[in-house]
């Protein structure tokens, strides 16, 4: 009994903040739910990232439902990745049953089944809002990490953007960027241009940076660079004091590693131009959930990786919170894990050696505690049960605490086909951005300026080829009088003709 009052005091000290917060669930005990222990996420501590982890089927992805809506109704808006296709549900309220009303007596919190402002994006062919970007705000840097470019390629690159800047050859898709780069390979007036005031350009390079954007587009790259391009202020939308949850519809995700990383990089680095710094604002303006995560982290180059990290350290300035869901924390390298503040960490299972060794490198990670064998408790834990551990107001990490978790107020279910299509007809920013824009761009410009170069070719083609035709051959009688012969001949006849004229006269011709 001491323990257990010694337990609610020492908890209660750490998990009660001062400021606004959002309530996960009630801690526990040996086994038992201690309805006086809440625990919570300080507001002020969410823009400081997280990860929710454990092994299949414990309940993570409704862990992530509940976060969600939670932050929903602080007002704060978010970004799920929903890679499964199970977390479009939240659009509609949730329904009452035996195992809610259990956890929810167990708890003694108030179950209010409720639905959520939701927008529906894809970056696919998915159903939703179109998301998509010009070639020219990735830039050449960006652009070149993400196909995997060496240190020459990406000079090259860069010397190609500065050329279509230079050109005013607006680069908007994918079309545009591969048109230039056939033209100053494959045009002469092209080719000396770059030459003459940028320098000569090798075309196996030229070859390879080619082949590379080839490859991103078998990815469905191709309808993700466009315009319109989606303004991430979009992001930020709230509905009746609620935050909308953009829902990111990338369930194909694994036939298409490398747009997802094209998209994530993006992302990160457009919200990190846009949004002015908050400093310390009490509460995040976004938050971002990566589902699935260890599916971008497996297919990731050094450059994604290493992007990653650098906008991790840095986005949380700008008021924006990154939650990695993934199987196992060793998912996640080592350098962005130890930047997470909050871990919600479910049930892992210790089948194998390799399982033992993750499950050991968990606990590790975890604030040491005199309540819980966290080694044993981990690989025991109920479906709906996770240890939590997060950063106080004062940004110290709180003790461990193993947690029996709400459930989610929405539906824990997908939406169906006619649902989807209410929900993605009713939206205003579907339709802002459901056109393709298709303005004049260097496809466009370049193209006319070749055709324009091709025709001027085939005019002095045929003229070279007329200047060339053969003179007609004389004939006999031509040829006859044009040699000696004929022009002596020629001239014996013009003198007798005028002696015989001036003898009719009486005149004599003079020597």
């Amino acid at each position: 009994m001491a323990e257990k009052s010694k337990f609610i005091e020492e908890l209660n000290s750490r998990y009660q903040p001062k400021g606004e917060y959002i309530v996960l669930g009630k801690g526990m005990l040996d086994g038992e739910v201690i309805t006086e222990v809440d625990v919570t996420v300080p507001l002020k501590t969410v823009n400081r990232h997280g990860l929710i982890a454990g092994a299949t089927g414990t309940g993570k992805t409704k862990t992530l439902q509940v976060f969600v809506e939670q932050l929903s109704h602080k007002g704060i808006p978010t970004l799920v990745m929903d890679i499964k296709g199970d977390l479009s549900g939240i659009a509609v309220e949730g329904e009452q049953n035996d195992k809610i009303n259990e956890r929810y007596s167990k708890t003694q919190l108030p179950y209010q089944p409720q639905s959520f402002p939701v927008e529906l994006m894809t970056i696919s062919a998915e159903k939703g809002l179109k998301l998509r970007a010009t070639v020219t705000e990735f830039g050449p840097v960006l652009l070149s990490k993400i196909l995997g470019l060496n240190e020459t390629q990406s000079s090259i690159m860069s010397i190609v953007f500065k050329y279509a800047d230079d050109k005013a050859l607006p680069l908007i898709d994918l079309d545009d960027l591969k048109k230039v780069l056939q033209y100053v390979t494959d045009n002469a007036e092209g080719k000396k241009e770059l030459a003459d005031n940028y320098g000569s350009i090798s075309p196996a390079s030229l070859g390879a940076i080619l082949r590379s954007i080839v490859a991103m587009e078998q990815q469905g790259a191709t309808s993700f660079f466009g315009e319109p391009s989606f303004d991430v202020e979009d992001l930020l939308q709230t509905r009746g004091g609620k935050g909308v949850v953009n829902v990111l519809r990338v369930a194909d995700i694994q036939n298409q590693p490398q747009l997802f990383s094209t998209f994530m990089l993006s992302l990160f680095a457009e919200i990190y131009m846009t949004f002015p710094e908050e400093g310390d604002s009490g509460k995040p303006k976004l938050v971002l959930f990566i589902d699935e995560a260890h599916l971008i982290f497996n297919e990731a180059s050094k450059a994604l990786l290493s992007q990653i990290e650098t906008m991790v350290k840095l986005i949380r300035s700008k008021g924006v919170g990154i939650y990695f869901i993934t199987q196992i924390p060793g998912d996640v390298p080592e350098n962005v894990l130890s930047q997470l503040g909050l871990k919600i960490q479910h049930a892992l299972r210790g089948f194998t050696a390799k399982d033992r060794k993750e499950i050991d490198k968990a606990v590790e990670n975890y604030p040491i505690t005199e309540y819980y064998d966290a080694a044993n408790l981990i690989q025991n834990l109920g479906i709906g049960e996770a240890f939590v551990t997060a950063l106080d107001e004062k940004g110290i990490p709180t003790p461990l605490v193993h947690t029996y978790l709400i459930s989610p107020e929405s539906r824990m279910d997908v939406l169906t086909s006619e649902e989807i299509d209410d929900l993605v007809n009713s939206s205003d920013l579907v339709k802002k951005y459901k056109n393709d824009v298709d303005k004049e761009s260097a496809y466009e410009i370049l193209a006319k300026r070749m055709e324009q170069a091709a025709e001027v070719e085939k005019e002095v083609t045929q003229e070279k080829s007329t200047a060339r035709q053969p003179k007609e051959e004389p004939g006999m009688f031509e040829q006859v009088m044009k040699s000696r012969a004929g022009r002596t001949f020629t001239t014996t006849l013009a003198r007798e003709g005028a002696k015989f004229v001036l003898g009719m006269f009486g005149l004599k011709m003079r020597r």
